[in-house]
């Protein structure tokens, strides 16, 4: 069935609307006057419902409409549960850290509160380095996301869809802050519900055979036990995903705005149940596009197994993308706003002295012309987000394992963060996965097995992993022989 696209102007009209919709939201929602602390987490008296929304619909930005697939394609049935258990294990985590970390800041902002307090000024910069650098890429790789759709369903250039996108949240969040956050989450989630539900029933709908037999009969090896990336993609993912959202500032500031314990709890269960089965099914129709479609291009998996000659179809898609790329847009841009406004002291005095809130947006602004640059050059996504997934693998260990072990020291801390981030950027692959700086550039290719050039990513991140690991038992039984 030939495809047909949008043109320019509808897709461009589309988006406005849509972004038109949350900005009016926004503004009828947002209060006259608020502080700081409003800001960053509103009153402390989120629910269930609105808290599992907001909770679901700021994980589930437009990389779900592209990284999962992508990965299916590859790295077969593995990759697509490892990144569905990646996504889903930092809700269960909260569920265990969230309560204990409220208990002791009751008025906490930031987990950076709690990281200052345990080890100090100094690895509380490298923690924010970290929380900043991953919070931009990923910001980055959302407003990527949405401008390869648009220009994949309408040839809409980059540039137009990230200044567009950016533009839209930045009307609305600088404004309203973590509670407007809230509100739009709500409407963002029940539209990718509903249209995630739609997309089920459309593409199972229209097989000629049960999906997974199609797997099984076109692509066996991404389903086979005997491939390999089935394992080491699983585990990569899992290992990154999960790792890397630890440290999402947005994350932190709901389980702090939650108004007990008891919601906040029920509210992770619920949220990481609906992040898991929708980025399993979002992996699998990878499966399924590979298998109809061998040639498919990775990042575009979902798209060219959805998309026919049905303009609603693709109007709907479109605002799906949308209403997934906002919800995660918003969330970021208020997640740095609240970094800058709790750490500006420890990040620059000269610059948080005064004005804390207004130099805040000065500095997001700055930001976001950043990543309007970046966005418009078209890079992987999948990559970008696997690099700042790599700098928080590199201090996850370190971090949270330290929260509750008194022995980890801030000497100790500093060598197992600096030695696991250099020791995994050795191995990180280049964008075409086949070389990376040790591998084929410091040393020959030929020095190395080919379980290792294969398995660059997996190594990297498992390295960045076990370094830390090594460290600390190492450490611990240096102190017990004293």
């Amino acid at each position: 069935m030939e495809k047909i696209y949008l043109s320019v102007q509808t897709s461009l009209i589309v988006t406005i609307i849509v972004g038109l919709f949350f900005i009016g939201l926004g503004y009828l929602n947002s209060k006259k006057t608020i502080d700081n602390k409003n800001y960053i987490i509103g009153n402390r008296d989120e629910n269930t419902f609105s808290l599992t929304t907001s909770l679901a619909a700021s994980a589930l930005g437009a990389w779900i409409l592209f990284g999962p697939a992508s990965a299916a394609t590859w790295g077969g049935l593995g990759a697509v549960i490892g990144y569905a258990l990646g996504t889903t294990t930092p809700m269960l985590l909260l569920y265990n850290f969230g309560p204990k970390i409220r208990k002791e800041f009751p008025k906490g902002l930031s987990l950076t509160e709690f990281i200052k307090k345990r080890f100090g000024l100094g690895i509380l910069k490298v923690s924010l380095f970290l929380i900043l650098f991953y919070l931009i890429i990923f910001l980055i790789a959302e407003v990527t996301a949405i401008a390869f759709l648009l220009n994949f369903i309408s040839k809409t250039p980059l540039w137009i869809t990230s200044a567009l996108t950016l533009i839209i949240c930045l009307l609305y969040i600088l404004k309203g802050g973590f509670k407007l956050s809230i509100i739009t989450d709500k409407y963002q989630f029940i539209i990718i519900a509903t249209l995630i539900f739609a997309s089920v029933i459309l593409i199972l709908g229209n097989l000629e055979i049960n999906s997974f037999k199609l797997i099984e009969e076109k692509s066996p090896k991404l389903v086979s036990g005997k491939y390999l990336p089935n394992y080491t993609a699983g585990l990569t993912f899992f290992i990154a995903v999960a790792a890397t959202n630890l440290f999402h500032q947005g994350n932190w500031q709901r389980v702090f705005a939650a108004k007990n314990d008891l919601i906040l709890k029920k509210s992770l269960i619920y949220s990481s149940i609906l992040i898991f089965l929708i980025v399993l099914w979002m992996g699998y129709t990878g499966l399924v596009s590979f298998s109809l479609n061998p040639k498919v291009k990775p990042d575009l998996a979902f798209f060219d197994l959805i998309l026919s000659n049905n303009y609603l179809l693709i109007i709907l898609i479109l605002v799906l993308a949308l209403a997934l790329t906002l919800s995660t847009i918003d969330t970021l841009i208020n997640a740095i706003s609240s970094i800058f406004i709790v750490n500006g002291n420890q990040i620059s005095k000269p610059i948080f002295a005064n004005s804390l809130k207004n130099n805040t947006n000065y500095i997001v602004l700055f930001i976001s012309i950043l990543v309007f640059i970046i966005a418009s050059k078209g890079y992987s996504i999948l990559y970008l987000f696997l690099l700042a997934d790599l700098f928080c693998c590199a201090a996850v260990v370190t971090i949270f394992y330290g929260f509750f072990k008194k022995k980890i020291n801030v000497k100790l801390s500093y060598l197992s963060i600096s030695s696991a981030l250099i020791l995994g950027l050795l191995f990180f692959p280049s964008m075409d996965f086949k070389t990376s700086i040790l591998v084929g550039n410091l040393l020959p290719i030929k020095f190395f097995s080919s379980i290792i050039t294969a398995n660059l990513l997996f190594i990297s991140f498992a390295i960045a992993i076990i370094t830390q690991f090594l460290f600390i038992i190492f450490y611990s039984l240096r102190s017990s022989f004293k």
